[in-house]
């Protein structure tokens, strides 16, 4: 029937070989719970809830720091969490006396979400970091700031796609005293 089988064959044994392979090397990989819970490994759950505890959950912030509650209140970010910003907390919650957060860098904080990219609507508003003279400006943005400073500020952030957020001002916040 066929002239050359022997080809065919060694095509064969090349295809089964690989196949072996494969789920030897799959089955010496692969955790043994995975997809016990669908597509991820089920062990992973016991190693998540063995780790210490790291956020402290916006409840928690809110308790303590009610002036910055009232004040978020006017601004445009009162649906974003507290360590959205400021990262994990836990450790400050249950300590604040020896435990202070770290001053923020408001250029690199604020282009974690607002660094432009094609990918978000363009009514968000995004800043250029790498191409606008603005960013080191948007650190003095604060209470104390002069008006014509801001003005200037906002020009600048306006570069490009960008387009500029009021932020609620603090005033009396005792964690960010820089304001």
């Amino acid at each position: 029937m066929f002239k050359d089988i022997e080809h065919l064959v060694r095509l064969a044994a090349v295809i089964v070989i690989a196949l072996v392979a494969f789920i030897a090397i799959r089955a010496a990989v692969v955790p043994k719970t995975f997809g016990e819970y669908g597509h991820y490994r089920a062990a992973s759950l016991d190693d998540i809830a063995a780790r210490p505890i790291s956020f402290a959950g916006h409840d928690v912030c809110e308790a303590c720091h009610t002036d910055v509650v009232d004040q978020k209140k006017l601004g445009r970010h009162i649906a974003v969490p507290c360590e959205a910003c400021h990262g994990a907390q836990a450790r400050h919650a249950d300590d604040p006396a020896s435990v202070k957060p770290p001053k923020l860098d408001t250029a690199v904080v604020c282009a974690r979400c607002h660094e432009a990219n094609s990918a978000k609507p363009k009514t968000f508003p995004q800043v250029v970091t790498a191409e606008s003279p603005a960013t080191p400006a948007i650190n003095r943005i604060g209470p104390g700031s002069k008006l014509k400073r801001r003005q200037e500020t906002q020009r600048q952030v306006r570069k490009g796609r960008g387009k500029w957020t009021s932020h609620a001002v603090i005033s009396s916040c005792s964690c960010h005293p820089q304001l």
